[in-house]
């Protein structure tokens, strides 16, 4: 875990992957923390980088200060995230009031977003009455007295009986927070919703709910859905409100469906530019694919948009193999071809985050499979990008 202070505050948040894939952020419930998504993790990062944080006064985070807190405030401090972690553009998943916060971002910040998968959530969640009501006893009975009555209505019935120690260990992380930040939080519900706030957005926008949802039941996700222009809605049987902790694998397996990059009917059409430009800036960088743009000439401008479309669209953006695994396929044929990119691909493959051990057997299947010399020279190039250390 580490820290960031945003506007005073400091924020706990978790970065996690490889520098090279595609952020996506993942924002907790009201009264929860950013462990709610711990079992979705080894799914997501073999092919994204993960940033997950902790709203005001919850897990580590620090407890809110002065004044209302409002949706922007939210979304603020996850722009800041992704400004700190260098994604201009990011993927989105947001559960209950982190859904609250990817509709912020939908209605004023849709260019930075390459989707966004909301769940359990709604334009409008509960009553003012119901959330005013809820502030006042937090204040004063405390979030800890709180736990036992609200924490049972986030997970299904049958859950609770098949693992009975869920209640206790969500009581107990619920009672560590801040009972001001989650009263300030409980009012921001009761006073902004986004009724008429989120037709015509040009955002990838996916809804999940649970059938067993108590907080926000399947019609308060069917009009978020007419909201959001039709978006399409997937009610997950037998799901209360938290499936990133009910079912991690199979909330996994559809946001993963949600992220990856639709490449369209490719042999028909063939992938877009900005799709394959999108990747190639992911995985070699900005700044040298800017140099490469600039350094472009009547000459080469069309090859560099071939390369583009077909390298970086239609193979590096193909989520059939993870980037990591392109970048072993990738340097080990350089390698045994003896081509100058080797350079580059020797390079990359540390911003994906290859091991020293893993470049080893790339380089060692280079000199049984395409020859001792074209290996040799392969490991004196890596040395030279400052692979392995002088102790053996």
């Amino acid at each position: 875990m580490a820290f960031l202070t945003i506007n005073g505050r400091s924020v706990a948040y978790r970065l996690l992957g490889a520098e090279a894939n595609p952020l996506v952020m993942l924002a907790h419930p009201l009264g929860m923390s950013q462990a709610v998504w711990d079992g979705v993790l080894p799914a997501l990062l073999p092919r994204y980088r993960v940033l997950t944080w902790d709203l005001p006064g919850h897990g580590a985070s620090q407890a809110w200060g002065e004044g209302a807190i409002t949706p922007a405030d939210l979304a603020s401090e996850a722009l800041a995230l992704a400004d700190h972690a260098g994604a201009g553009r990011f993927h989105f998943a947001g559960t209950s009031i982190g859904g609250v916060v990817g509709q912020q971002l939908i209605s004023q910040h849709g260019e930075r977003l390459l989707s966004a998968t909301l769940t359990n959530t709604g334009a409008v969640i509960g009553t003012p009455e119901l959330w005013n009501t809820r502030a006042g006893r937090v204040r004063q009975e405390g979030l800890a007295a709180m736990s036992e009555e609200i924490v049972p209505r986030w997970f299904a019935p049958a859950r609770f009986e098949a693992e009975p120690a869920l209640k206790a260990g969500w009581c107990t992380q619920m009672g560590r927070g801040d009972d001001e930040s989650y009263a300030l939080l409980c009012e921001m519900l009761a006073r902004d919703t986004f009724d008429g706030k989120l037709a015509g957005k040009q955002v990838k926008v996916q809804l999940f709910g649970g059938s067993e949802d108590l907080a926000t039941p399947p019609a308060t996700l069917e009009a978020l859905a007419d909201e959001l222009d039709g978006a399409p809605l997937e009610i997950l049987e037998g799901v209360g409100h938290m499936p990133s902790v009910e079912v991690p694998e199979l909330f996994a397996e559809k946001l993963l469906a949600v992220m990856a990059v639709d490449l369209g009917d490719v042999g028909a059409e063939g992938v877009n530019y900005a799709t394959g430009l999108a990747t190639r800036k992911q995985v070699l960088g900005e700044e040298h694919v800017a140099r490469s743009t600039e350094n472009a000439t009547s000459l080469d401008a069309p090859f560099q948009q071939m390369i583009t479309r077909l390298a970086w669209g239609e193979l590096w953006s193909n989520d059939d193999l993870t980037r990591r695994e392109r970048s072993m396929i990738t340097t080990g044929i350089l390698a045994a071809l003896g081509r100058e990119e080797l350079t580059l691909h020797l390079k990359t493959a540390k911003r994906i985050g290859l091991t020293e051990a893993e470049l080893r057997q790339v380089l060692m299947h280079v000199a049984i499979y395409g020859g001792v010399p074209a290996a040799n020279h392969a490991f004196s190039l890596a040395k030279q990008l400052g692979w392995g250390s002088s102790e053996a």
